[in-house]
């Protein structure tokens, strides 16, 4: 299996979580998809008042000059582990 089809595997993979994860793992999720799907962060940082975009954006903007294949390789393990962990 090729690395996109780990990482296309791994975004249906974890839709089929019995319990959500938890804030932390869920920005995890978010920020590595971007960046290995989008490269770095874009547009302007949301404002304070939205706590969840801004948190979501700050994750994202950590991984900055990140390489996508490696965002993509972080990804696809951050589920794998949680199959193991919230399956069942």
């Amino acid at each position: 299996m090729t690395d996109t089809a780990r990482f296309e595997q791994a975004q249906q993979d974890v839709q089929t979580l019995d319990r959500k994860p938890s804030n932390d793992d869920l920005l995890f999720l978010y920020a590595h998809f971007k960046q290995g799907s989008e490269g770095d962060v874009s547009g302007k940082r949301p404002g304070m008042l939205d706590m969840v975009k801004r948190a979501k954006y700050d994750a994202w903007a950590k991984l900055k000059g990140m390489d996508a294949d490696a965002a993509k390789q972080k990804y696809v393990e951050k589920v794998g582990a949680l199959l193991v962990s919230h399956k069942g």
